[in-house]
C-alpha cells in the first residue's frame, strides 16, 4: 500500500478542487473557529464517497488544528480546553467506533443531518446568548464527544460551547483547535484500529492537511478586517446545500 496508490483514477483537475477547497476551508475556519469539517465534505463526497471522509478530515484536522494552534497559542484557554478534552475523550471513541460500523449510504445520511442541523442550531445558540460554566461546559463536552468523534461539521457545537463559557473572539479559536487536536488524535486511533485508514483515506488527509498549513496564518492576518457576517452567510448557504445533496444521495442508494 502506497500513499499515492490513494490517488488513482482521480484526475490532475480533482485534486485541484480538493487543494483550494481545502486553502479555503482553512482560511474560513481561521476566522470564524468552524468551517473546515463542513466545507471538505461537499467536495471529498462525489469522489471518494461518504464512508472515508471522516477519517479522512479526522488526520487532515492534525495540520490544520496545529498550525491554527500555534497562530493562536497565546490565547488559548488550557483551563477549559481540560476539561473538555476530559469529559468528551470516552464519547469521541464511542462515537467513531460507531461510525466505523455505517454503510456508505449510513455516513451520507449522517454527514449531511448534521451539516443541516449545524447551521440553525450555531444561530439559534447565538441568538439566546446561553452562559454556562465549568460543570455546563463539562456536561455539554460529553454529547459534544459523540457528534465530533462521528461526523463531520460538529465543530460549532464546540464554538458555542466555548463562547457560552465566556470565551470570545481569538480565545474561541484558540482554545478550540487545542481541543480539536486531543479529540483528533482519539479518532484517528479509533479509526486505524477498526481499518479505516486506507491509502485513499491517507493521501487526502496529507494532501488537504499540506495544502491548509498557511491558511491559518492568511486567516490571522485577516481576522481584524474582514467581516465575519459575510463569510458566515455564504458557508451556511453552502453546508445545507451540501448536507441536501449527501442526503439525497443515499436515500437514492437505499431506495435503489
Amino acid at each position: 500500500m502506497t500513499i499515492v496508490s490513494g490517488f488513482a483514477d482521480i484526475s490532475i483537475f480533482q485534486l485541484l478542487l480538493v487543494a483550494l477547497m481545502a486553502l479555503f476551508a482553512s482560511i474560513i475556519g481561521g476566522l470564524a473557529g468552524y468551517g473546515t469539517g463542513a466545507l471538505m465534505p461537499l467536495v471529498l463526497v462525489p469522489l471518494v464517497g461518504a464512508e472515508p471522509v471522516v477519517p479522512i478530515i479526522a488526520i487532515s484536522a492534525i495540520f490544520t488544528n496545529s498550525s491554527r494552534a500555534v497562530a493562536y497559542l497565546r490565547y488559548a484557554d488550557r483551563r477549559r480546553a481540560l476539561i473538555v478534552l476530559a469529559c468528551a475523550a470516552l464519547t469521541t471513541a464511542l462515537g467513531a467506533y460507531g461510525y466505523t460500523r455505517l454503510t456508505n449510504a449510513g455516513a451520507a445520511l449522517v454527514i449531511g443531518s448534521m451539516l443541516i442541523l449545524s447551521v440553525p442550531l450555531r444561530r439559534v445558540l447565538r441568538r439566546r446568548k446561553v452562559k454556562i460554566g465549568d460543570s455546563g461546559l463539562a456536561a455539554g463536552s460529553v454529547g459534544y464527544g459523540v457528534l465530533v468523534g462521528g461526523t463531520s461539521g460538529s465543530g460549532v457545537i464546540l464554538l458555542s460551547l466555548l463562547m457560552a463559557a465566556g470565551l470570545e473572539g481569538a480565545a474561541v479559536i484558540a482554545t478550540d483547535a487545542m481541543i480539536s487536536l486531543g479529540t483528533g488524535l482519539i479518532k484517528i486511533s479509533v479509526f486505524g484500529l477498526a481499518g479505516a485508514v486506507t491509502a485513499q483515506v491517507l493521501a487526502f488527509a496529507l494532501l488537504i492537511g499540506a495544502i491548509a498549513i498557511p491558511g491559518a496564518f492568511l486567516a490571522k492576518a485577516f481576522v481584524e478586517r474582514m467581516p465575519v457576517h459575510i463569510h458566515t452567510a455564504i458557508l451556511d448557504v453552502a453546508v445545507i446545500t451540501g448536507g441536501l445533496v449527501m442526503i439525497s444521495a443515499a436515500a437514492r442508494q437505499l431506495v435503489a
